[in-house]
């Protein structure tokens, strides 16, 4: 059976939690920066703007709020603020639903017990079982930070089996980042890592108290120059399903849609599927990556 639930050691897990409030004056900043005067409606006029977007009195004239009570929302001071509030904030700055989730994560955050580092993501054993059922479809569970904590044999003949990787390289932030054959298996590749960052950055507002992500995100910020790039850029969203075109060592092309279903049970996993058209060309790569069984993870990424 190759679907997995081991996680690193929970002495990986050492790092600075992430500064709520300088993420969330840092998130306000860069949603006010893209857009301009026209594009809600307001005169420019030409002049001279030393900032890139709106001008902070612009922004808080368009939510029905105060200079001072936005800036003060920018700098970072949450307290108090209603979800009324924050909504008119969203609408002004033309949040996507993703980021206006986002935005209320970081200004009022749940109030919960605090979650332990250390603590271990499980898979239910109905879940792996239904992972194995699956043949012929590539499927994943999917948790907190990025990580892969189960899969079938057909996502491991896909992806590469990750059961030869350590616990904790077992995370699509770190495979997509650091790894070149990740790099050529996805045709575009760009996208995929802004997905994982859009994700890193929704988990990041949900739980700045985890230690783990903040070690993570910290050692991707000092081995890759992309990932700093598109963490600056405070990107959210949530993309449950898609098109992936990928570049297989043993079979070539393939074009694959794939579901992403969170599951409801409070675990905040997703189960992950890919599925290719039927009569495609993708569909009959699947079927000979199938009969190859194990063979075929001989021949895609692995450690």
């Amino acid at each position: 059976m190759d679907s997995r639930n081991e996680q690193p050691d929970a002495g990986a897990a050492a790092g600075r939690r992430l500064d709520r409030r300088a993420e969330l004056s840092e998130f306000l900043r860069s949603r006010r920066a893209r857009l301009k005067p026209e594009d809600v409606g307001l005169a420019d006029f030409g002049r001279h703007r030393r900032v890139p977007g709106l001008r902070r009195e612009e922004l808080a004239q368009l939510a029905g709020v105060s200079v001072a009570y936005y800036t003060r929302l920018e700098q970072g001071n949450g307290r108090n603020v209603s979800a009324e509030v924050l909504a008119s904030i969203a609408r002004a700055l033309r949040l996507t639903d993703a980021e206006h989730a986002h935005l209320t994560h970081l200004a009022k955050p749940k109030a919960h017990k605090k979650k332990p580092a250390a603590r271990q993501q499980q898979v239910r054993g109905a879940l792996r079982q239904l992972l194995d059922t699956m043949d012929g479809v590539p499927a994943y569970i999917v948790g907190r930070r990025a990580e892969i904590l189960a899969w079938n044999r057909m996502a491991a003949a896909l992806f590469g089996d990750w059961a030869e990787l350590p616990p904790a390289e077992r995370n699509w932030a770190r495979l997509v980042f650091l790894r070149p054959d990740y790099r050529d298996l996805f045709v575009d590749w760009e996208q995929k890592a802004i997905d994982i960052v859009c994700a890193l950055r929704m988990d990041a507002g949900c739980d700045p108290d985890d230690t783990r992500l903040s070690a993570l995100v910290g050692e991707l910020s000092v081995k890759s120059e992309e990932f700093r790039r598109l963490w600056a850029t405070h990107d959210v969203k949530e993309k449950s399903h898609g098109v992936k075109h990928l570049h297989h060592p043993l079979v070539g092309d393939l074009a694959l849609n794939f579901e992403s279903f969170r599951l409801t049970d409070g675990s905040e996993q997703s189960l992950v599927t890919y599925h290719a058209e039927p009569g495609s060309p993708s569909a009959d790569s699947l079927r000979l990556l199938a009969s190859w069984g194990t063979d075929a993870t001989r021949a895609v990424p692995s450690a």
